[in-house]
């Protein structure tokens, strides 16, 4: 979890550096993107995986696959291969946060899981504190290059423990494993992520049409395997079905937050890296606080009221964002990052103990998966859509907008010409955001239809166990 805290923060925080080093800030989003996509897909592969294999053995080749990454991130010459290194990064990466979600699952009850929230959102909470300052240091005083190599030690550790103090009962049964659903989403979601970074085109068209076609081919796979990678019939748990559809439009805003709120800092408020990281501190600190406070709230009041909350909240910082502007005191930067991380909080957590709580023990891995990979995908696609909007903004400007992220440019630039770049800069930034908070409207009125009731209420335990009952019978061999 720290290692996957650090990531989420540290790099964010370090890219306009980054770009500012190696060019290209067309492809600033690309960046994330490339990270996102493969770490995306693998997602509820690794978690399907986990439930035949076991989570141990899965869990340190995902460590091991993102520390190769890293190594090479911080090795980079050019923006194409740092994109290339991400991409690796991300595959490990896919292992990390669902697969630690997925142990915690495994080893404590309902309301245990609950209160222990709290101690592994402080864990989240310590390094997404320290993360973005220290990104920002490294940056500062030593080289991008750290940020990546900072890993490695955290990430040996974390196999060590993991290889020593999990221990897993022997499997004997031999599992069946959907090579080819497997293979095909992978092709599939990666291909939905080309199509995103070809704008409007008649590539992307025909693209786009392979995309439909590899999703109809998944499916009827998925429809006639023994054991799918994702099963579908998880879908008619109503709290599954909305977990994922809200954590997929929360995750679009959770990234658009993330990535293009260091962008403002230092292209618009003209912050070194050091103060661009401290503007994502209070989002992460209050995402924590309201992780723990949810978590505690969670069995009393139940999830509907918890995720209403929290997407209310993330409504009001996103539609403040889109008023900012850069005579605004910086203190209202700060309260409205503590909305938005205040909802995720909220609503994350919620929905993650909410859908590992409707299943079985044996679906434990892919529901918790499914989860992370809803979260994900927004994110994916939304920083790739808002990228777009991103460089649309900026096009047409004879001076280089890389210029906003370099100090030693801005400050050779003409005064004129710096102000309207801030300008277009800000004019964009705003747009993004305001497209952020459209798309938070869209996931409160989804959330509008989850089940009443508490958690682990017999009203909710009933409504698990019919829905439950339903999906074994449905997924019974036939004779």
């Amino acid at each position: 979890m720290l290692l996957a805290a650090m990531e989420a923060t540290v790099v964010g925080t370090a890219m306009p550096t980054i770009v500012a080093a190696l060019g290209g800030l067309a492809h600033y989003s690309w960046v994330f993107s490339a990270y996102l996509l493969t770490s995306t897909v693998t997602v509820p592969i690794w978690g399907k995986l986990s439930d035949l294999f076991g989570r141990r053995p899965l869990f340190q080749i995902g460590i091991a696959v993102f520390l190769l990454g890293s190594a090479a991130c911080g090795l980079a010459q050019s923006m194409p291969q740092l994109i290339a290194a991400r991409a690796v990064q991300g595959l490990g990466a896919g292992a990390l946060v669902p697969l630690a979600m997925t142990i915690i699952g495994d080893i404590f009850t309902l309301a245990e899981r609950a209160k222990m929230q709290g101690l592994f959102s402080g864990v989240w909470g310590l390094s997404s504190i320290v993360g973005p300052l220290l990104g920002g240091f490294i940056t500062d005083q030593l080289s991008w290059r750290w940020v990546f190599y900072v890993n490695l030690p955290v990430g040996i550790a974390a196999a060590l423990i993991i290889g020593f103090a999990l221990v897993e009962q022997k499997r004997e049964e031999r599992p069946k494993i959907d090579y080819a659903g497997a293979a095909v989403l992978t092709a599939a979601v990666t291909m939905l992520l080309l199509v995103l970074g070809e704008g409007l085109s008649g590539r992307a068209a025909a693209l786009l049409a392979v995309v439909v076609v590899l999703f109809v081919v998944f499916v009827r796979i998925e429809l006639r395997a023994s054991d799918p990678v994702v099963p579908f019939a998880l879908f008619r748990n109503r709290v599954i079905a909305v977990s994922i559809v809200v954590g997929f439009l929360a995750g679009i805003a959770m990234f658009a937050a993330i990535t293009f709120v260091p962008l403002l800092a230092q292209g618009v408020l003209g912050a070194t890296a050091t103060e661009a990281g401290s503007f994502l501190t209070p989002l992460m600190l209050s995402w924590v606080l309201a992780s723990i406070v949810g978590g505690r709230l969670l069995i009393r009041v139940g999830t509907r009221p918890l995720v209403l909350t929290g997407l209310v909240l993330m409504i009001a910082g996103f539609a403040a964002l889109a008023m900012f502007h850069h005579t605004t005191p910086r203190w209202m930067l700060v309260v409205e990052l503590i909305f938005i991380g205040s909802g995720l909080g909220l609503t994350m957590l919620t929905l993650l103990i909410a859908a590992q709580h409707s299943v079985p023990r044996e679906q434990l891995g892919i529901t918790t998966s499914l989860n992370q990979f809803s979260r994900s995908i927004g994110g994916a696609i939304g920083v790739a859509l808002l990228g777009a909007v991103l460089a649309t903004g900026l096009a047409g400007f004879a001076a280089n907008p890389n210029a906003l992220v370099n100090p030693e440019a801005r400050a050779h630039m003409p005064p004129a010409t710096l102000a309207s770049l801030q300008h277009a800069l800000e004019g964009t930034l705003r747009n993004i955001f305001a497209v952020s908070a459209g798309v938070v409207v869209l996931a409160l009125g989804v959330a509008l239809t989850l089940p009443p009731g508490k958690v682990g209420s017999a009203h909710s335990e009933r409504m698990v166990m019919a829905e439950m009952t339903t999906i074994d019978a449905e997924h019974e061999p036939e004779g």
